[in-house]
């Protein structure tokens, strides 16, 4: 099972949505879950998984039709599982401070 961390910038990010908004990401991230546990991962298109242009490290994923994450990959906690740094959550004008 991948392991995860957030930035207190998805924290203030999340209270920022509306529980509607909320449960979308919860539900895209079930996807997400399961995408990164497939040997090679591999995303579903819906989730539109990419790394940022201009970003090396920085990933975005879409959760809505205007709904955007960012995260980045970390050091593995458990050997051969992903590690998800999540970054910021919101619409597109996360993107200006991904």
């Amino acid at each position: 099972m991948p392991t995860r961390s957030v930035l207190a910038s998805f924290r203030r990010d999340w209270q920022s949505l509306t529980r509607q908004q909320q449960r979308q990401f919860l539900a895209a991230l079930k996807q997400f879950i399961a995408d990164l546990q497939k040997s090679p991962p591999s995303f579903h298109p819906r989730l539109r998984v990419k790394r940022m242009q201009g970003h090396t490290n920085i990933w975005e994923m879409s959760w809505a039709p205007d709904g955007r994450a960012t995260f980045e990959y970390g050091d593995e906690v458990h050997p051969g599982q992903a590690h998800i740094i999540w970054r910021r959550v919101g619409t597109h004008s996360i993107f200006r401070r991904p």
